[in-house]
């Protein structure tokens, strides 16, 4: 499977350490003491973020009349 490659970027924060965020995704991101450890919070900030997104769109759908679910298949750039 191809993968989806996003942009995480990495700023020093003014306190110490570091902040990271997803540019194509907004509401992922989140900080750390290094930038390892800031990496490895933004990878779960995303996939709790997606999650909670799917949660929402689900319970959506449950109360939405004439709604479609389908798979959306994005080619890896």
């Amino acid at each position: 499977m191809d993968e989806l490659k996003l942009t995480a970027i990495y700023e020093e924060a003014e306190e110490g350490g570091y902040i990271g965020y997803v540019a194509e995704l907004p509401g992922a991101n989140t900080q750390g003491e290094t930038i390892e450890e800031t990496r490895e919070n933004l990878k779960n900030a995303v996939e709790l973020l997606l999650q909670c997104y799917r949660e929402d769109a689900e319970l959506r759908l449950e109360a939405s009349r004439g709604a479609v679910k389908e798979p959306l298949i994005l080619q890896a750039a």
